[in-house]
């Protein structure tokens, strides 16, 4: 299990001290949504370099506090550190055609690829009128694009389908 304290001090230690003071000042009183917010704000405004697989760590904490879809375009506007990385954000505006029981019916969305083994972490959205339901209704960890799915958590997992792409 993650510990949340620790993954938002170590997204602060980025920040020069006011800024990782304001955004700490938010988690603090229970203002996570707008620490997001002000903590991708300060990455980009400070042109931060960020490795991927913060980049990627980010988003799941935005995904677990609902404002991912918010924050996402700036936060794939900060600039990269040109390290090789052991996770990629590959966030994009596509869905994918996959052949597997376990997840038919649903639109799935590509999210985050290990580097090292190929395998994707996807969210299974549920179709709507109006496109793709807000908040996926499972993550799963796929072998590839292609599938087949390796496991699937349901959608108060997110940190917890991140550590198994991993791993």
């Amino acid at each position: 299990m993650t510990d949340e304290a620790d993954v938002w001090k170590r997204f602060t230690c980025l920040l020069p001290t006011a800024d990782a003071d304001e955004v700490q000042g938010c988690r603090g009183i229970g203002e996570q949504e707008a620490g997001l917010d002000l903590l991708v704000g300060a990455l980009l405004k400070h042109q931060v370099p960020l490795s991927e697989t913060t980049r990627a760590e980010i988003s799941v904490v935005a995904e677990t506090w609902g404002v991912r879809e918010a924050v996402s375009p700036r936060l794939l506007d900060c600039p990269g550190d040109g390290l090789p990385a052991a996770l990629l954000l590959v966030e994009g505006p596509y869905t994918l055609e996959l052949i597997d029981p376990k997840l038919a019916g649903f639109l799935l969305v590509p999210w985050i690829r290990c580097t090292a083994s190929g395998r994707l972490l996807i969210r299974a959205h549920a179709e709507e009128p109006w496109g793709l339901s807000l908040i996926p209704e499972h993550y799963a960890v796929l072998a590839s694009e292609q599938g087949p799915s390796l496991r699937l958590f349901d959608s108060s997992a997110a940190w917890e389908a991140l550590q198994e792409l991993a791993s």
